[in-house]
């Protein structure tokens, strides 16, 4: 981490706190995000904040916090803190040593926190890491499991622990799981239907081996959007809560002042090329791109999504990470010049909101199916794997604010392409979907907003764990 970094995480000796969160994310961008704009929210309530990423982490992403922010970064080790989960011999073997090594450091961690005069009250731990909570209980502290995923594919794993569901799940027949509505495999996450990434699979299950013994679960999502299975989850865990969404404030209720973003990025975004080419274009008139920060797309298919985005003959901005650009065919970034901007990275959020953007053709990770809604911006579901394709299923299913783009053999054909983007570009389908997401969007700006059904659950949540801390004192 740079000095400027470290120095914005720097200890705050002004308001006297009464409890102190330890967050405990998974490695990842996707994970971290969450669960930072969640810290940031417990901040004025009166609640000190510690995050630990792996130290690898620390010391290669960029890591932030608004100066004076109570909120501090105290890394733990993984066991590969020179490269990371990719110098693993394989998933099976990182989430072994993870369990291994960062019980002790992060052991270790509380008994520093201790001593130095802030001791810990609670840990806040993304239920990939089940042993956190493990190392909770050890300690005699709160335990609270985070969910990053929505409540819909939070279900659907328990089913799978429970033996209710097993992988892989192929059968013709339409299932039938409470909370959720009629599935058919290809809906289901990847790794539940085809029980493909073993190892993964094993990771995701286990998420619930001991989270009966958590003082807390709390997921990322909005009651509003996904009351049914909320509902569900909130008769196996009493103390069940939705906090989502986790965006910036300033994108939702902009009750944190300068909160405009997440303040964690593995990449280094282009901002101003990409604000510079929105601001020249129409309200509405934007195709946006992006697979997230993991999604390894194929030569055949970078090529397919290319001549669909030419053809339909609309202006485009895609997300291009640098470790992907040599599958783009030769001459398209001259010859789309006029028409599209390839760029390695950018600020999600600032292009969804920056209302040049008609069309949001999105992988439907958790993150960004939750920024689109929140912004209103309709989507081309173009799922990949693990919990997007349930993603995708309620995008255009349930919620209504998006179309699906249908696959061969797991390659999307550029005709197919082109036809998702013109009929929310220029369709009726279009307008209906944009109806519908304005719907949401005004719902998911209501959750986190004072007295919504989000902030309601993050004052039960702080105040409780105030209380707890005053009588432990």
């Amino acid at each position: 981490m740079a000095e400027q970094q470290k120095s914005e995480f720097s200890e705050s000796a002004t308001a006297a706190h009464k409890a102190h969160c330890l967050v405990v994310p998974v490695p990842g961008q996707g994970h971290i995000s969450p669960v930072l704009q969640f810290s940031k929210r417990l901040i004025p309530k009166r609640i000190r904040v510690t995050i630990a990423p792996t130290r690898f982490i620390a010391n290669t992403a960029t890591l932030t916090v608004a100066a004076g922010s109570d909120i501090h970064l105290r890394p733990i080790s993984d066991g590969y803190d020179e490269g990371g989960i990719a110098s693993a011999e394989d998933g099976q073997t990182y989430f072994d040593t993870f369990q291994r090594v960062g019980s002790q450091t992060l052991a270790d961690l509380v008994r520093q926190q201790r001593n130095s005069g802030h001791p810990v009250h609670c840990i806040v731990y993304d239920p990939h890491l089940p042993w956190c909570l493990d190392v909770a209980k050890a300690f005699g502290l709160i335990g609270v499991a985070f969910f990053t995923q929505s409540c819909a594919v939070d279900a659907i794993f328990y089913h799978v622990h429970h033996g209710l569901l097993n992988p892989p799940v192929q059968t013709p027949e339409t299932l039938t799981i409470p909370g959720l509505p009629p599935l058919k495999p290809r809906d289901l996450p990847s790794f539940v239907h085809d029980a493909s990434y073993p190892a993964f699979l094993a990771a995701l299950v286990g998420q619930f081996s001991n989270i009966h013994n958590a003082d807390w679960v709390l997921c990322n999502s909005v009651y509003e959007l996904e009351t049914e299975a909320a509902d569900l989850l909130a008769k196996l865990w009493p103390n069940f809560k939705t906090i989502g969404p986790t965006i910036p404030s300033f994108y939702a209720d902009n009750r944190l002042v300068g909160e405009k973003d997440y303040g964690v990025s593995f990449f280094k975004p282009e901002n101003g090329a990409c604000n510079d080419w929105l601001r020249t274009k129409p309200k509405g008139s934007v195709v946006y791109v992006s697979f997230g920060s993991m999604a390894d797309l194929g030569t055949e298919q970078m090529e397919e999504l290319c001549f669909g985005l030419k053809n339909s003959n609309h202006y485009f901005l895609w997300v291009v990470r640098e470790s992907e650009e040599a599958k783009l065919p030769q001459r398209f970034k001259s010859e789309t010049a006029e028409k599209g901007l390839i760029v390695s990275w950018c600020s999600q959020l600032e292009v969804l909101a920056s209302g040049v953007v008609g069309c949001f053709v999105t992988h439907c990770g958790w993150n960004s199916t939750m920024e689109a809604l929140s912004l209103g911006v309709a989507m081309v579901a173009m799922p990949r794997w693990t919990d997007q394709t349930t993603n995708a299923k309620f995008i255009t299913d349930v919620w209504g604010v998006g179309v699906r783009a249908e696959g061969e053999n797991g390659v999307v054909k550029r005709e197919e392409i082109e036809r998702c983007v013109r009929q929310v570009m220029e369709g009726e389908k279009g307008e209906e979907i944009r109806k519908n997401g304005e719907k949401w969007r005004k719902l998911m700006q209501e959750a986190v907003s004072e007295g919504g059904s989000s902030d309601r659950n993050i004052n039960v949540f702080a105040q409780s764990l105030i209380l707890s801390s005053q009588n432990n004192a």
